[in-house]
């Protein structure tokens, strides 16, 4: 599922970009959600990890820019596409490593080669996410910005680098969508991503962000196993 931003403070065309976009992409049969954003706080304000961004540069309080900027520190490897009336901006796109820069009005043809570039890049660089339920809406997580999960009754904490983030599953069915993809439960209330692990002791694992997670004692010769399998297929020497 390709997920995609569209922001521009003038409502219409916004919307009118967005559903071309979403034209474009369900006659090539490629999965996606296209959200419409109005304002450049609105948009930082999301909580969806999205794949593609087309932003408008001249935009009333927060500009394209310094949207561009903010949304850099968090996403540095996600695409952003300019669409802007005017080209004077061109230079200062290549500061915040913009993909396309694209003067309005932007033809189909255009539109169509830019996607198809686009598309191409995020396939070279594919990241499993999960997909959850949070406030009537669906959100994707990606697996390798998660720490660990914290799990109380049926709801379902995810550490992560955007902060923690709450929705409703139950502890085995997310153990087994998380099987084979170096989460371990090392604790009756814990999935743990063994990819953030920076060290280890029978009580407990120290996370390259600095928190530390609990380990039972009765799952700490499997973790053993199962963190230095980890470290190995990310290139350690043990």
């Amino acid at each position: 599922m390709l997920w995609i931003a569209v922001c521009d403070d003038v409502v219409l065309e916004c919307c009118e970009l967005a559903g071309r976009i979403g034209k474009i992409l369900e006659e090539s049969k490629i999965p996606c959600v296209v959200r419409q954003f109005y304002s450049g706080r609105e948009f930082l304000k999301s909580l969806e990890n999205f794949d593609i961004l087309f932003l408008d540069i001249l935009m009333k309080g927060l500009d394209g820019m310094k949207t561009a900027e903010l949304f850099r520190r968090r996403a540095a490897d996600k695409i952003l596409i300019f669409v802007s009336a005017s080209r004077k901006f061109v230079f200062d796109a290549y500061e915040v490593e913009a993909f396309q820069y694209l003067v309005k009005p932007v033809g189909d043809q255009k539109l169509r080669q830019v996607l198809k570039r686009a598309l191409l890049k995020t396939e070279k660089n594919p990241r499993e996410f999960l997909v959850i339920s949070r406030e009537r809406e669906k959100s994707k997580v990606f697996l390798d910005d998660i720490f660990y999960f914290e799990i109380h009754t049926r709801v379902v904490y995810i550490h992560g680098r955007e902060g923690v983030l709450a929705y409703y599953e139950k502890i085995g069915a997310l153990e087994e969508q998380l099987r084979d993809k170096e989460f371990f439960r090392c604790h009756k209330s814990c999935l743990i991503n063994l990819r953030h692990v920076e060290s280890y002791n029978r009580q407990e694992a120290l996370l390259d962000n600095g928190e530390r997670v609990p380990i039972a004692k009765r799952r700490y010769e499997e973790f053993c196993r199962e963190v230095l399998t980890s470290m190995k297929r990310s290139g350690g020497i043990l």
